[in-house]
């Protein structure tokens, strides 16, 4: 059966397999040249070949480790625009009411004021998924080759649908075009938010405390905000991230030539033996070992690959994962999330499931 995690491993070889096609020729051309050229000279001590992976070993590690940081925090940072966005949603579900109105409005029509807030909070939530989404010269998915190749089969929201489409039926023509004309968007719809909270506390529909709640929220939106947009603006420093690239290539270049004079002498050393040891001189086991032992120097080729694919995956597995609001299917899955708390926050104030849109469908296993 083909089970979830060869699966996994099928995608990684794919995801990875321009790079071993150079890891094998890397190998091959030396090893090549060391046996059928004779060129047994052309080999170095493994002592600095293995300082040097030690080394790059640590890099990648400090690397990967950073980079998992800025990836956990953002989905951290999500995970409180999620609870902030249900606690909004509470709070203009309870706290609009005709208690200390003037004017006295129904049932219908102080919840059109309550989803007016809620779909403003959304158009938010689309706004700064925009801005997240925006490729920036360090992001790598839209420049290298294989991940332009691993993103075709899926479809980023935001590169299908521009804010102003997204922002139809959200907001109000003047909202909108108050928003799209605003640099920082998403900081344009808070301030809309904002305003529109002042208001209905000086009509009478919202309780002064009940205000200074409610705009804490837009603080606490503020805050988070500038959060995943520090994430964004901020990349993993280049000096970390360009160096560690090259030392990676620096030692998968010398590595075949550190294991191939190992590999000849354990050839060697097997040669010996069965021609010191021959309980059956003329059983083909023994010829078999015997041969294996004189071509013993090729088996640096798929260990030269082996060790160079591992190295250098875990060097693009930090790659992909110090800038999470990319759109890779690693990254934090914002369009979904979005979607999700939209329906949360929209079935809080009690409006009919009807017009409520469906959860976003996960493709290929992933959410985006």
């Amino acid at each position: 059966m083909y089970t979830k995690r060869t699966y996994s491993i099928g995608k990684m070889l794919k995801w990875t397999r321009h790079d071993i096609l150079w890891f094998l020729l890397i190998s091959l051309i030396p090893v090549v040249l060391y046996t059928v050229f004779r060129w047994y000279w052309l080999h170095l001590p493994w002592l600095p070949i293995g300082l040097v992976g030690t080394a790059v070993a640590f890099i990648i590690g400090f690397k990967n480790n950073a980079s998992y940081d800025r990836l956990w925090e953002a989905r951290k940072v999500w995970g409180g625009i999620v609870n902030a966005s249900r606690s909004f949603a509470i709070m203009a579900n309870d706290f609009i009411t005709n208690e200390r109105a003037d004017k006295k409005l129904s049932e219908e029509e102080l919840f059109s004021i309550r989803k007016k807030l809620i779909m403003r909070h959304v158009a938010w939530m689309s706004s700064l998924r925009h801005a997240l989404r925006t490729p920036k010269p360090w992001e790598i998915t839209t420049i290298r080759k294989a991940e332009k190749e691993y993103m075709k089969k899926f479809n980023i929201h935001e590169r299908l649908y521009t804010l102003e489409q997204e922002l139809e039926g959200y907001v109000s023509d003047k909202d909108k075009e108050f928003i799209l004309n605003k640099t920082n968007k998403q900081t344009a719809c808070i301030t809309l938010q904002s305003k529109h909270l002042r208001q209905l506390k000086e009509d009478g529909y919202i309780w002064e405390f009940s205000f200074l709640e409610m705009e804490k929220m837009m603080v606490e939106f503020h805050t988070l905000q500038g959060k995943v947009e520090r994430i964004k603006n901020f990349p993993y420093p280049r000096q970390f991230a360009t160096l560690n690239r090259y030392f990676v290539w620096i030692f998968v270049i010398l590595l075949p030539f550190g294991m191939m004079n190992e590999f000849d002498k354990i050839g060697l050393s097997i040669v010996e033996n069965m021609q010191q040891y021959k309980p059956y001189p003329n059983s083909g086991f023994h010829h078999i070992i015997e041969l294996i032992g004189q071509h013993f120097v090729w088996f640096t080729i798929p260990f030269s690959v082996i060790i160079s694919w591992i190295f250098h995956t875990m060097e693009r597995i930090g790659d992909v994962s110090e800038n999470p609001f990319e759109g890779n299917g690693n990254d934090v899955p914002i369009t979904t999330m979005s979607r999700g708390i939209e329906i949360d926050i929209r079935q809080i104030i009690g409006e009919n499931h009807e017009t409520i849109p469906n959860p976003i469908e996960t493709k290929y296993n992933t959410q985006l």
